[in-house]
């Protein structure tokens, strides 16, 4: 894995898109799903959002979401070997946002190409690293405070 100086990453975030994993733990309660969601501080103050992060060079998917999923809630996912998206979805800064009409989350840090997943859990989460808390919600109950772009990524992915 090739992990690169911070001044370095910044001047690459800066010019190009990074490839990301994102994903979304789900399970069904009574019948009903759920989805869980990490609670930590962004750009957009405290809110709720799906886990991942970039795909780091020599990583495949399948490990990139084990890595995020091991880093950020301490569990190993239930994953296929080569696990498809359920949805692409764009992350933007407002800087760059297209005006087209496309549709895409809000991220000021980045231009993000996100390969969105849902995941199953075996465990009991721990929040750890980014993550302040970890909960699950019913898709028709979600918080308000969700990362501006989720709640459409959600939808988009079958899970509203």
């Amino acid at each position: 894995m090739t992990f690169l100086p911070a001044d370095l990453y910044a001047r690459i975030e800066e010019s190009m898109p990074i490839a990301c994993v994102d994903f979304v733990p789900v399970r069904e309660v009574d019948g009903r799903r759920e989805i869980g969601l990490i609670l930590r501080d962004s750009p957009h103050g405290r809110v709720w959002c799906h886990l991942g992060g970039r795909i780091q060079r020599g990583e495949t998917i399948a490990v990139a979401i084990r890595r995020h999923c091991v880093d950020t809630l301490g569990l190993e996912p239930v994953l296929p070997l080569n696990p498809q998206p359920a949805y692409v979805y764009e992350w933007f800064p407002p800087s760059v946002a297209p005006t087209d009409g496309t549709v895409f989350g809000d991220d000021p840090r980045k231009h993000a190409i996100g390969l969105s997943f849902t995941i199953a859990l075996e465990g009991d989460p721990q929040p750890q690293e980014e993550a302040l808390d970890f909960a699950f919600f019913p898709t028709d109950a979600l918080p308000e405070n969700l990362w501006p772009g989720c709640r459409v990524l959600f939808e988009r992915m079958g899970l509203g």
